[in-house]
């Protein structure tokens, strides 16, 4: 009965796969088995079946086997077959057992010659058996049959990937004596998934076929084709014997027979045929789940206690309990509470390192997106010249004015101030999308509970509107106070004495910019400005400062590619090339000189739109201003020439006292719609949420309805309970077996290079990697004419060593969610 002390240990991982295969565990678990692989009508069939004593199996030409059949064995004192999709129904006539694999077949492939990965799950239970666990797969064709595909050898070579991959899994290479063993597909595809052979047995089916004068006997001695577990050769009933209906204790008789007269084989009869292959495996595969069942636990133990938490909670719930739900519903809005808290005040747990978010988002577009959208609307110099002029000129009417008129630099200081409106609504407007974009990240954690969820939803959102509403009122409260008095005497206003004497000593004011050579951003920017010729945009490390703008080849900051002053430059948008997903922006020079190299302008461009914001913003606090394109009312773009010297003079001195009082104006504003947004939005949203949004769920009047859980989460919550439930099982199960016992140590490594490799070359990760690959050419057919493997198969080796693989590189795919 092959290794005594742990006869248990095959039926526990049966037990395994019954407790984890209800809840979809058993294939990621990688439970130990053994996979049978070989080629079309290699004998695969009639080893099962005389393993079991019994006709079971389906027969027939062309592909048979289309679905993984997973065959337990079991050791019983009666005789019988159970179906996983028929549990509880025992069959006991074998006959019946091989129509309802073809039903089964069928239900799930059709009638055509498809196959299908979804297992079929038979256990058998024998007086007569051994215990074991394989998998019966379907057999390597090569040319499509029927209705089948036309990569039907790369879907058969897919499944059987699937299986051999799992390192748990023994690969049972079952080769025909009567072909050439070198080019055997079974062997390749063993060789690709265990290089070492360590969990690689061979099986030589077919040897009473062979051509008269001819032997294995090398072959089985493991001397001339060496495997590291070696091979066991059997003798299988022909297709007379199987129309015969020839019983299969009556082979098993002519088996023995054959191994013990075979002058090539008498002296190793006692290592051949079907009783000793079924001792071999029955061993190996013990000791293979010995060998792997601690590291099996420790995944176990892992996995349960991961769930423990998450499982007890559940446990505890009862969902109907009207005093659970209230407590749920407490627990669910102070956690939200203190969700949104974090986000927008920050916090170090759970940190996104992707995106900004909440209140780094708010922070950004107080402090870059605000002052951008102001000074875009500060400097439009042509446009103000020419409303002083028209104000100016207005204001005398027909007379010729001596003096610069007040009233014209209120008129226009005042136009300039109602423009500031526009930034401060969008930057309100901003600010709301994002705070509802937070409430949104929150409450996805009540979907558990969706009337639950769409009612908080609705309550805060409604909330964050209207102190939306009555922040937009404080603002036009704060411009419209702005409006109410032109503070002429403010300490930071230059006053008409100085204005005037501006204009005399030709001082024209320039963009205020930061002083010192202060470092303001840094980050990577691809430079459109390189011709094709020599490689076209590429990607360099910008600094900014204060003063200048210079670039490096990388972040190391060693080898400056150029260096670019930042007096007199302005920045425009350029619109995305062809087929460009990047962002772009231009720097150019208002003396019309070139930028950089022989350009006029210099093209940079980033990655996202947030990332072009953002480098404006930082060129703005280094004094490089966006340009506008300004035009009169009627279109024209020209500037007016003034006519009258004193006219000018005026224009000079108003514009000069407006930037005076509107730089005022803009530090006022950018210092106080942050804080009122802050204190009017943000901190009620957040004070609401923590004291107010209970009541108002309260107040609806269907505390009851509010917490009904979705279909979802009730069945996440069962799945949970189920997975809980099945791993303790599992861990109970293994904890009724003790591991101690003797063991038969791996045979050591042989050389079994002669496999050549389905693959070129063995990739690294050939095992685990499971990386899609192009599917190349479908390989060459075995030999046409049967080969022998004495005298003929030495000569024929060399040339097969030396021969270049003929299965295309293809990695193993991954493994099945067996269910």
């Amino acid at each position: 009965m092959g290794n005594r002390g742990m006869e248990d240990l095959i039926p526990l991982v049966n037990r395994l796969h019954e407790a984890l295969g209800s809840v979809g565990h058993s294939c990621s678990l990688q439970l130990p088995q053994i996979a049978v692989v070989g080629g079309q009508s290699a004998g695969k069939s009639s080893v099962l079946e005389n393993f079991v004593g019994r006709d079971f199996l389906p027969r027939g030409s062309g592909i048979v086997t289309r679905r993984p059949l997973i065959l337990q064995l079991l050791h019983a004192n009666t005789e019988y077959g159970e179906f996983l999709h028929c549990k509880g129904k025992k069959f006991t006539d074998f006959d019946k057992v091989c129509k309802e694999i073809e039903a089964e077949t069928c239900r799930v492939t059709g009638s055509n010659k498809g196959i299908s990965s979804v297992p079929i799950s038979l256990r058998i239970y024998s007086p007569h058996v051994l215990n074991l666990t394989l998998v019966d797969l379907p057999g390597i064709t090569k040319v499509p049959v029927g209705d089948q595909p036309a990569d039907i050898e790369y879907q058969i070579r897919d499944m059987i990937m699937q299986y051999i991959c799992n390192e748990n899994c023994l690969i049972l290479a079952v080769s025909p004596a009567n072909a050439d063993l070198a080019t055997s597909d079974a062997l390749k595809l063993a060789k690709d998934v265990d290089p070492q052979g360590q969990r690689t047995i061979g099986v030589i089916t077919k040897l009473d076929l062979m051509d008269g004068g001819t032997d294995a006997r090398e072959i089985l001695e493991n001397r001339l084709l060496p495997l590291r577990r070696g091979y066991i050769g059997v003798v299988n009933r022909s297709q007379k014997d199987i129309d015969g209906k020839k019983d299969i204790k009556a082979a098993l008789d002519a088996e023995r027979k054959f191994f013990l007269s075979h002058p090539s084989y008498k002296h190793m009869a006692e290592r051949m045929g079907t009783p000793y292959l079924q001792r071999i495996l029955n061993q190996q595969l013990t000791n293979h789940i010995r060998d792997t069942l601690p590291a099996f636990r420790s995944h176990l133990q892992s996995q349960l206690l991961a769930l423990n938490k998450e499982a007890e909670e559940y446990r505890k719930y009862s969902p109907d309990d009207p005093a659970r739900r209230t407590k749920t519903l407490l627990q669910l809005v102070q956690r939200l509470a203190v969700d949104f808290e974090k986000l927008i005040e920050g916090s170090g747990d759970k940190v996104d390192t992707v995106h900004l978010s909440g209140g780094a988002k708010i922070n950004r577009i107080f402090h870059e997106r605000f002052p951008y959208e102001l000074v875009k609307i500060k400097f439009d110099e042509k446009k103000l010249r020419q409303e002083i002029n028209y104000a100016i000129r207005n204001i005398h009417g027909v007379r010729t004015g001596l003096f610069t008129p007040d009233l014209a630099f209120e008129a226009i200081v005042k136009k300039q101030i109602l423009r500031v409106t526009g930034p401060c609504m969008k930057c309100i407007d901003m600010v709301s999308q994002e705070l509802i974009t937070t409430v949104y990240q929150c409450i996805d954690k009540l979907t558990s509970f969706p009337t639950l969820r769409n009612e908080t939803e609705r309550i805060v959102t409604s909330e964050i509107r209207e102190q939306e509403s009555k922040c937009r009122e404080q603002v036009m409260l704060l411009i419209d106070i702005q409006l109410a008095y032109i503070n002429t005497r403010h300490e930071d206003f230059v006053g008409f004495t100085n204005g005037q004497q501006m204009y005399t000593q030709g001082n024209k004011k320039v963009p205020e910019r930061m002083t010192g050579n202060q470092v303001i951003r840094k980050g990577w920017l691809t430079l459109n400005n390189i011709s094709i010729i020599k490689g076209g945009a590429k990607e360099y490390w910008f600094i900014l400062t204060a003063e200048t703008l210079s670039w490096f080849k990388d972040d190391a900051e060693k080898e400056k590619k150029f260096m670019l002053p930042l007096d007199n430059l302005m920045l425009k948008d350029v619109e995305k090339g062809f087929m460009s997903s990047k962002c772009a922006f231009a720097i150019f020079s208002t003396e019309l000189r070139n930028v950089y190299k022989d350009y006029k302008c210099l093209e940079l461009a980033c990655n996202s739109q947030e990332e072009l914001d953002s480098w404006k913003a930082s060129l703005l606090r280094a004094g490089v201003y966006p340009e506008k394109i300004p035009v009169d009312e009627r279109g024209n773009g020209a500037p007016e020439i003034f006519m009258d010297p004193q006219l000018e003079r005026q224009v000079e001195t108003i514009r000069n006292l407006v930037n005076s009082y509107m730089n005022i104006i803009y530090k006022t504003i950018r210092d106080l719609l942050p804080k009122t947004t802050m204190h009017l939005m943000i901190n009620s949203v957040k004070e609401f949420i923590g004291s107010e949004l209970l009541a108002q769920l309260y107040a609806l009047g269907e505390c009851s309805a509010l917490m009904d859980e979705s279909p979802e989460q009730q069945q996440h919550r069962e799945e949970v309970l189920r997975q809980h439930t099945a791993l303790k099982e599992a861990l109970a199960v293994i904890g009724e077996i003790s591991t101690t016992t003797c063991t038969t140590p791996l045979p050591p490594p042989v050389d079994s290079s002669w496999i050549q490799p389905s693959s070129a070359t063995q990739p690294k990760n050939s095992v685990r990697g499971h990386r899609a690959t192009t599917r190349g050419h479908a390989p060459q057919a075995p030999l046409g004419r049967a080969a022998s493997l004495s005298s003929r198969g030495r000569k024929q080796l060399s040339g097969h060593l030396n021969r270049a693989p003929s299965v295309p590189s293809r990695q193993p795919p991954p493994v099945p969610k067996v269910k």
